[in-house]
Order: C-alpha cells, then structure tokens, then sequence
C-alpha cells in the first residue's frame, strides 16, 4: 500500500508539472504553422528528444523489456531493427526533410507531399490526410484504453475512469500550444525514460551478483539457466520458421524510413542545419543507450524472478524496478513508464488534428485567404473534436477492433509512405499521380495481408514494403506525369 500511495503521488506531481509545463512553453502559438509545426523552430536536442519519446513510448520500457523477458536474447532481433532503422531515419531522412518542408514551406507530412507533387496536389491531400487521421484516431483512442488499464492496474482506479483521466492530462497543453508544447513535454519524457534505461541495468547487475536468492548471479547465467529458447539467437527456432521469425522481428524497420508522418514531422520542424546535425547525434545515441537498456532489464528479470516467476512479462520493468529501489526511486521510474504512453497520445493527436484542419477542412471552411489567428483557432477546434471523438470510441468501440485497426498502421501507414518519401527524396523520375495509386495499394494489401493470416508467416510490414515499392515504380512508368512535371 506504501508503494502505491508513493507511486500516486509521484504520478499527480509529475503530470501537473508536465500539463503546466506544456501550457506555458506553448502559450506562444500564433498562427496554424506554430501549431502544427512549431512554426519550424524547435532547438535540435529537443526535436530529437521528442522524437525519440514519440518513437517509443511505452515501448522501450513496457514492450521491449518484457519481450526480452520472455524470449531471451533472440529479442536482439527486433531492437537490431528498428535501432537500425532509426538511425537510418536520424542520418539519412531527417536532414532531407528539414530542408524539404523549409523549401516548400510545409506544415504538416501530407502537406510537404502534395505541394512536392503539385500535379496531384488534390488527390494526395484527400488520400493521404484520410489515412492518417483514419488510422491515428484510432491510434489515439487506444493510448486512452492503454492509459485507463495502466491507472487501473496501478491504483484499482476503473478503466473507463482512467481514460477520462488520460485525456484531461493530454487535451489542455495540446489543445493551447500543438507541436512546440508536445515537444518540450515530450523531452521531459525522454529524459526520465533515459535515466530509466540506464541507471537501472546498471544497479540490476550489481544486485543479482549479491543477493543469493535469484535465479541467477548474471545475465549470461540467467540466459543458460532458463534453456536453449532463451540463450540461443534464434530461439530455439531452425530451419525456415528461423528465418520467419528473424524477418519478422527485423521487419520494423522498413517503417523508419521517413514514413511515420508523427517521427517526420520533427524532422521538418528543426531550425537550421546545425540544429539538425545536433538532433541526429542525439537522437542515435539516445536510442542505442535505451535499446540496449531496454534488452537488459529484461533480461535482469529473467535472473531475478526466473523465466516463469511472473504471469504478466509486461509487468517486468515495474517488478524489476519496485526490487531495485526504494518505493519513491522506484515511483519516479514507473511513473515515467505512464507518462510515456501520453508523449505517443499528445502526438498522434496533434498530428491527426492538423492535418484534418490544414488539409481537409481548411480549404472548404475558409475558401479565400485567411489570418494566421484564424488557422490556429481551426487547429484548436480540430484537436478538442478528434480528442473528444476519440474517447467516446475508446468506450464504445470494441478495444480488440481498435487494437486490430492500429496493428495495421505501421504496414499500412509507416511502410506506404516510408516508399513515397524514399522515391521522392531520392528519384526524380518519380512524380505525383505515382502518389495515389501508392497509398491505396498500400492501405488495401496491409488489410488483405493480416486478415487473410497470412502475416503469420511473412511479416506484413516487410510485404507492404516490397509490393507498395513495385506499384510506386510501375505507376511512375505506365503513368505519363504533366507536362513540365
């Protein structure tokens, strides 16, 4: 009960600070560009930062630690791809998309998209704006359920209550600052979520060599110890269900590379190019560090509690750390874990809710020109409307189907326009009415791909890749673009 009541208190203190925080580092938004955009000024380190919270959320330190925890080191997999494909995004995209959005004068993804390809300006805003406030909505609505399960396995406090809860914290310093208030918030997070995967292992090693009663006295020995699915790289797997699950796990990958609209608009909001060359060193040592500490604190667990000692392999981190430290050390790390979850809610949310009112309503509300204070107020309206609409769908939305309409985005989403970025970074010949042929086959071969069972033997997101990748090209080939395009 100490622990609890410790826990709580650090919590209500840390989300205040961080509501009062956003509001006041936000307060400065004058226009729709500062909204949705940060009005492309945010200092490198926190750009990076934000990011890399965004990125993971609760991820890197709920997710991953219990996959180590229940698979062992064969989860080098998964961390090897997506720390691969960030660094990828943070050395090759990142830089690219800044100068891109300052060229074009972008403020959202799909804006910079559609004014590059001008050609097919209408249809790439329809399209692409559809897709992500379609499938991020839902994204949003289940960082409310995550939340309200989170509270609920906390402190007893019920589900529905807790989303409440969830989307006050979030609604107010995004609703009065967007992008430069989820930022600076955002850092908050990062820091104490880096803290968390470094201090922890750290202190983890020297307990389990001197305490008697654990599993094992070291990583390596817990890894033996627990048997060949948890000590070996491929996890006991050979022959073709290896390879299944090495590209399965490696997969994540793909979706880093520039086409997860809430990670790319950071690269588009950095201030110069020094700025960016910060952001990048940040960025890939922030997220080796907390792979690698990540990996480990599962690991540690294995060795503290053994590979059967707890029911829930998610509850590891919070179960590692509440043996680690005293409770407030302790409360200060699990409470990070919480707020996490909202740097992934706050961001999905503003990202829906400008391109909703930039691309969409925008053209149609306000059909000649308008003041920049004018914009903002859309922005404003927008993200209350999607925040509100998606927590009534977290109540009355079966969480199974808005679980399963988020597994499709990173395929669907992150892989579809990770090949249109690519090919229109690095292709000329690529051009606009390639676009929308792109981002329907994409949207319809993920569904076709996962419902139909087939991701259990290749992954999805290494699928849509391929076949959005072949469609991309032959369109840019079979159709003839404008004149002067």
């Amino acid at each position: 009960m100490e622990a609890k009541v410790q826990i709580l208190s650090v919590l209500v203190l840390y989300l205040s600070f961080l509501i009062g925080f956003g509001i006041y580092q936000g307060r400065k938004a004058k226009s729709g560009k500062d909204f949705a955009i940060a009005g492309r000024q945010l200092p490198g380190w926190i750009a990076a930062l934000s990011e890399r919270a965004t990125g993971e959320s609760a991820w890197a330190l709920l997710g991953l630690p219990g996959f180590a925890y229940a698979a062992g080191i064969s989860a080098v997999w998964v961390a090897v791809g997506c720390v691969f494909g960030i660094i990828a995004a943070w050395t090759i995209f990142a830089g690219r998309l800044r100068r891109e959005a300052e060229k074009y004068d972008a403020t959202t993804f799909v804006d910079y998209i559609a004014k590059r390809h001008p050609e097919a300006d209408k249809w790439i805003r329809i399209l692409g704006s559809i897709t992500v406030v379609f499938f991020f909505f839902f994204y949003v609505g289940a960082q409310f359920l995550g939340g309200g399960k989170t509270l609920n396995t906390l402190f007893g406090i019920d589900p529905k209550m807790g989303m409440l809860i969830t989307a006050l914290i979030i609604l107010p310093y995004t609703v009065v600052g967007g992008l430069k208030s989820v930022a600076y918030t955002d850092t908050v997070q990062a820091i104490v979520m880096i803290l968390t995967l470094t201090i922890a292992p750290i202190v983890g090693i020297a307990y389990i060599a001197s305490h008697p009663d654990v599993f094992a006295h070291s990583v390596s020995q817990a890894l033996e110890t627990a048997g060949p699915k948890y000590s070996t790289i491929l996890g006991g797997l050979t022959g073709f269900s290896a390879l299944v699950f090495v590209i399965a796990e490696f997969s994540w990958f793909f979706g880093y590379l520039g086409g997860m609209p809430q990670l790319s608009i950071r690269f588009m909001a950095i201030k110069d190019e020094k700025n960016a060359k910060l952001a990048r060193n940040v960025g890939v040592g922030w997220t080796i560090l907390a792979y690698i500490g990540a990996l480990l604190i599962g690991w540690i667990g294995i060795a503290i509690f053994g590979p059967t000692g707890l029911t829930d392999q998610e509850a590891v981190m919070p179960s590692v750390m509440l043996t680690l430290f005293p409770p407030i050390i302790a409360a200060i790390f699990i409470t990070g874990a919480v707020a996490a979850m909202l740097s992934t809610a706050d961001s999905l949310l503003i990202l829906s809710a400008t391109e909703l009112s930039e691309n969409l309503l925008k053209p149609f509300v306000y059909k000649d020109d308008f003041d920049p204070k004018r914009s903002l107020k859309l922005s404003r309206i927008s993200t209350v409307l999607l925040g509100v609409i998606a927590l009534i769908a977290a109540y009355v939305v079966p969480s199974n189907l808005i679980y399963t309409i988020v597994g499709y985005t990173w395929a669907g989403i992150g892989d579809t326009f990770s090949v249109i970025v690519i090919l229109t970074l690095f292709w000329k010949r690529f051009h606009g009415k390639a676009v929308p042929p792109t981002i329907i086959t994409g949207l319809l071969f993920t569904i076709f791909w996962i419902s139909s069972g087939f991701d259990a033997k290749v992954s999805a997101r290494l699928m849509t890749f391929i076949v959005t990748s072949i469609v991309a090209i032959l369109a840019t080939y079979i159709i003839k673009p404008e004149e002067g395009a």
